[in-house]
């Protein structure tokens, strides 16, 4: 098909070449949320478990908006399978340092009594800390508590450096190294977000929720059972406008511009320096006390929400625009999975191949500028697969037209065959083939899908989302229970901990200034 020229043009010129096994040099992190609940699935009020380490410092172990919501981070990798150990090795460890708790093994949380019932994230006294734990307040005015306790698997993604040029040479391209780094990233997010889609639809595990999750809102959503809602073609309701959007952004006027890295910026910067009116009211100080950061559209970067982001490692306190300004786009952060329920880790091997051959199509495949039009139609494409993506021949709409997910998901299942076998190159197990298949196979048949499972699942269990969720969590915990953890990674994991105790306190020792003064230095960097 002819919009897929420049996709197998340079698929072409990367075969031909000696080098097309830089393909395989690319590098994988992992970031993992998890929701500690007690044995009844009830939020734990317990703080952090101190023996894991310090939230503010550790690594690899460390806390999202809740101090019951655990986040486990991985090194960057450049085998799935390498990442993956890593992530089951961190789980393994917290395991062993809880007692009477349990890992939910959902996105969606169970039981939530009420906004006050979730204790924020608490990082020691120092003004670092301090500012995560005002954004943390702020975030909970703005959007509510309760919608911050959802849980996800980030996938972070780069290509080798030593790729990059060669792709450069072969496009004849002449910006300058990093410039053009920054492009091809740029065409990959936008083509991500365009066809963002199909990884609810593939992934999505969240098709039911907790009626507590509402807090006795009303409702569109159909009645499970006496405790649980759900939509009966749901993929992710994660996703969907019961999840954690900028929902103020159409009053607000934030949207973030993904034409390049500047426009990128130059957007989130405007938002982060422009007051409105719907925040003011919750004040800056109550009595004493910091309620947000600031009272304008976005406190921070990272309040806004997006199915990936283009990121750069962090030098000290510096700000993530700042950073991508001066160094450009390192990776990405694919932020669209939803925990799998179906696994101990939350994640798969065979999610993973998919999703890295998924975002070299993204970036290999054609990528105009998303303008207005095409942005309702991405919205809205993501919204209605969210909520109604395996309803039989639903239509997407794709540049003014509406087509079947079915139709559009396989015609992007063929053009990714060339990748997965330049991915695969000769490993005789060919796992990038024997994933596209797999996924392939969901597409065709709606109810392999994992949101189709668990909804058969509570059906043939007459359970509600609560009572699956809950025992897929012991399944999990049994897991972590039998698995044994080498003396020699017990003992990093505990050095980890250690490490980041004696930072924190060096961190809290060595501030000088009061927190509105380094606020105010924060903010004014350049």
């Amino acid at each position: 098909m002819p919009q897929y020229h420049l996709l197998r043009k340079r698929l072409n010129a990367i075969s031909a070449l000696s080098e097309s096994q830089l393909l395989t040099g690319n590098k994988i992190g992992l970031e993992k949320e998890s929701l500690r609940v007690n044995v009844s699935g009830v939020i734990a009020q317990t703080p952090h478990p101190e023996s894991l380490g310090a939230a503010l410092t550790h690594p690899y172990i460390t806390t999202d908006y809740s101090e019951a919501l655990s986040e486990f981070i991985t090194p960057p990798f450049a085998q799935i399978t390498e990442g993956l150990e890593f992530l089951q090795n961190t789980q393994k460890f917290v395991y062993k340092n809880l007692e009477n708790e349990l890992l939910w093994a959902t996105s969606m949380p169970c039981v939530v009594a009420g906004e006050s019932s979730i204790p924020l994230a608490h990082y020691g006294d120092s003004n670092a800390g301090t500012m995560k734990n005002v954004y943390r307040r702020g975030l909970g005015h703005r959007y509510g508590r309760v919608m911050q306790l959802i849980a996800g698997v980030h996938f972070n993604f780069s290509l080798s450096e030593a790729f990059w040029p060669v792709l450069q040479e072969a496009e004849a391209n002449s910006q300058a190294p990093q410039d053009y780094i920054n492009s091809r990233y740029f065409d990959l997010i936008r083509n991500s977000q365009r066809l963002g889609w199909l990884v609810p639809y593939l992934f999505g595990a969240s098709p039911a929720v907790c009626k507590s999750f509402l807090l006795g809102d009303s409702t569109t959503l159909a009645e499970f059972d006496e405790s649980t809602y759900y939509e009966p073609y749901a993929t992710s309701l994660r996703m969907g406008d019961i999840g954690y959007q900028n929902n103020k952004e159409n009053e607000s006027g934030i949207k973030a511009c993904y034409k390049d890295i500047d426009s990128y910026i130059s957007s989130l910067d405007w938002a982060i320096n422009t007051p409105y009116e719907g925040y003011e009211k919750f004040g800056l100080l109550k009595n004493g006390k910091y309620q947000q950061l600031n009272t304008n559209i976005l406190q921070i970067e990272n309040e806004y929400y997006s199915t990936i982001r283009p990121k750069q490692i962090l030098q000290g306190n510096e700000k993530p625009t700042i950073a991508l300004r001066k160094r450009g786009v390192k990776y990405v952060e694919l932020r669209s999975l939803d925990v799998n329920a179906y696994d101990p880790l939350g994640v798969n091997e065979t999610q993973l191949h998919f999703l890295e051959a998924f975002l070299l199509f993204c970036l290999l495949h054609e990528s105009p500028v998303i303008e207005l039009p095409e942005r309702a139609e991405v919205d809205h494409n993501e919204m209605l697969t969210a909520h109604q993506g395996r309803r039989p021949d639903l239509k997407l709409s794709r540049t003014g037209k509406n087509q079947t997910l079915k139709s559009w998901a396989m015609e992007i299942m063929q053009e990714m065959v060339g990748i997965c076998e330049l991915l695969d190159g000769n490993d005789p197990q060919k796992p990038y083939s024997a994933s596209l298949k797999k996924q392939t196979e969901r597409v065709s048949h709606p109810d392999m899908t994992p949101s189709a499972r668990m909804l058969d699942d509570m059906r043939q269990d007459s359970e509600s989302f609560h009572r699956f969720a809950e025992r897929m969590s012991r399944q999990h915990f049994h897991y972590y229970k039998n698995l044994e953890l080498a003396t020699e990674q017990e003992q990093f994991y505990i050095n980890e901990a250690k490490k980041s105790r004696q930072k924190q306190q060096e961190i809290e020792s060595a501030d000088k200034l009061s927190f509105e003064e380094y606020l105010a230095e924060y903010f004014a960097q350049k």
